[in-house]
């Protein structure tokens, strides 16, 4: 099938998921602009800051959602189970699941003074399920600072050439929020030069690779990443975080162009199967594709982002619909533009001339990043050369693992302050400067260390969070009177898909020697079935918020 027609009709089909669906569920949570946003209710210059203008935010959100995960899981799944399901899975779960999923934890936290999901499930469903999703949040999101320090170490040690890019960028971010946030620069001027500059950064990065000898280069750079992580959680939001992740955006934004502008020139077929069979090495269709692929259709880890930086920055409500569901519905098209990458841009089976182009033998070598860039390259050699094109792809990645680094560990500051210093009374990790310390020395312990051994879990876990995320949301439209089905059937499909892929996970890790992964599936099922139960048991208690 020719590529071309089916990347038009994905497009066309986000497009009036935004327009139709989007609108309906601003009506179905009764959408203020009135009302005043806590970024201006409970401002501290720090962490509730109004950003200027809502693009700003948008690129905030957008960067620290999309990560690497909108482009890896469809570049697994379209291998393992054919494009069909995969693009299926894709539009369905970003219209009807992730941004609701996303646009919802965005307004319940609004209607809760910017407070994170799992603060609002205290209030939703009881103290007790409070503090267990609030740990298992928290150990789930130093696990993602941990591996994306890592995975972004070896990407700045195998392509030392967008080192300078990469780190220049957080300097003219620093330039561009003082300039814009603070002195009231124009902003349209002030992009444009932060763009030019960012361009010639990438040439000059080209030039001057950045090469650290010896064999402890990805631990050294492990660190710096750190130490960067570090500093960016503590500064305010409007100097580092909001200008970087808009900068970051235009990247991404570049990409999406370009790829699908490739893709017109190219209109390569689709050699990918369209499906290739409902068994895999990695597990059944259902329920493993809809764990491989999160980022793209439904992702938990969009709720924290929403409910714990976005919802603290939100300058007017009228803007919610674009950010909160907007940017879901664009890393859909993100999550189809990688789709067709690997499955039109690449071969499928090795023949004269494929040598270095067959997308199963990419896949092997386990470079993933690499299988995604030498895809795009090739759709996209009409503009750029299939060399430019891959480099191009890489530094697209590499902008956004960056952000969602730095966002995550922002984001786990402030679980640390809700959890050890409020709910646990730990007087120190109440500050700023130590929670994000803290956070640190415990993701480089494992960054540095075994995480290799528990990643595996991710994937599953991640959807519960997705899952939990749908049940406290729909409880509290229910204490509020107001139609759940929209949330409630999204938060049951992701609960029983979540489950099963644990209990198939369990089995399998159980089977192979990996106790220690069994045991936490199912501790995962434990803390599912406990939420269902407490909210279901509270969902009658009497509103713990006014509607607004």
């Amino acid at each position: 099938m020719n590529s071309l027609w089916v990347g038009g009709i994905a497009i066309v089909l986000l497009w009036l998921g935004y327009r139709v669906y989007g609108r309906f569920m601003t009506r179905l949570w009764q959408v203020d602009p009135g009302r005043v946003p806590p970024s201006k209710a409970k401002f501290d210059g720090v962490d509730y800051v109004p950003a200027r203008n809502w693009t700003i935010l948008f690129g905030h959100h957008f960067a620290s959602i999309a990560g690497a995960g909108p482009i890896l899981g469809p570049v697994l799944a379209t291998a393992a189970w054919g494009w069909a399901p995969t693009l299926l899975w894709i539009l369905g779960g970003s219209i009807f699941i992730g941004a609701v999923h996303d646009f919802s934890a965005l307004m319940v936290s609004l209607r809760h003074g910017g407070r994170s999901i799992a603060e609002v499930s205290e209030r939703v469903m009881g103290r007790p399920s409070r503090i267990l999703f609030a740990a298992f949040l928290w150990l789930s999101l130093i696990l993602v600072v941990a591996v994306f320090a890592a995975a972004t170490a070896n990407t700045l040690v195998k392509e030392p050439h967008v080192v300078l890019p990469t780190f220049g960028l957080v300097g003219v971010a620093l330039v561009l929020g003082w300039g814009v946030g603070r002195r009231g620069g124009n902003q349209f001027l002030a992009t444009l030069a932060a763009l030019a500059v960012v361009a010639g950064l990438i040439v000059l990065g080209f030039r001057c690779p950045v090469v650290i000898p010896g064999s402890q280069a990805v631990q050294i750079w492990i660190v710096i990443l750190l130490l960067y992580a570090l500093l960016a959680s503590v500064l305010p939001v409007d100097l580092l975080l909001q200008p970087r992740d808009y900068l970051s955006t235009f990247i991404l934004f570049f990409g999406l162009a370009s790829g699908f502008l490739g893709l017109g020139l190219t209109h390569y077929p689709l050699r990918v199967p369209a499906w290739i069979g409902g068994a895999h090495a990695q597990g059944p269709l259902w329920p493993m594709l809809f764990v491989f692929v999160a980022c793209g259709a439904v992702s938990g880890f969009h709720a924290l982002v929403a409910s714990g930086t976005t919802s603290k920055q939100l300058a007017d409500k009228k803007d919610a619909l674009k950010i909160g569901y907007g940017a879901m519905i664009l890393e859909g098209a993100l999550a189809v533009l990688a789709l067709l990458a690997v499955g039109a841009g690449l071969y499928w089976r090795p023949g004269p001339g494929t040598a270095g182009w067959v997308y199963p033998e990419l896949l092997r070598s386990g470079d993933w990043i690499g299988t995604f860039g030498r895809g795009f390259g090739r759709m996209t050699a009409p503009l750029f050369g299939a060399t430019l094109g891959m480099t191009l792809a890489i530094l697209m990645l590499n902008a956004f693992v960056m952000t969602t680094l730095d966002s995550a560990t922002r984001i786990t500051r402030y679980l640390t302050e809700e959890l050890f210093g409020d709910a646990f009374g730990i007087g120190f990790l109440r500050r700023r400067g130590w929670a994000s310390l803290f956070v640190v020395l415990v993701a480089a312990v494992l960054a540095l260390g075994q995480w290799q051994r528990i990643w595996p879990i991710f994937g599953a876990s991640n959807q519960l969070v997705a899952a939990l995320t749908l049940l406290v949301v729909t409880f509290y439209l229910l204490e509020r009177g107001r139609p759940a089905v929209y949330t409630l059937y999204p938060a049951l499909f992701m609960l029983v898909t979540t489950s099963a892929a644990l209990v198939y996970q369990a089995w399998t890790f159980w089977r192979q020697g990996k106790f220690v992964l069994a045991g936490l599936a199912v501790l995962l099922l434990a803390l599912a079935l406990f939420m269902l139960w407490e909210g279901s048991r509270r969902s009658r208690r009497a509103p713990s918020a006014p509607a607004g």
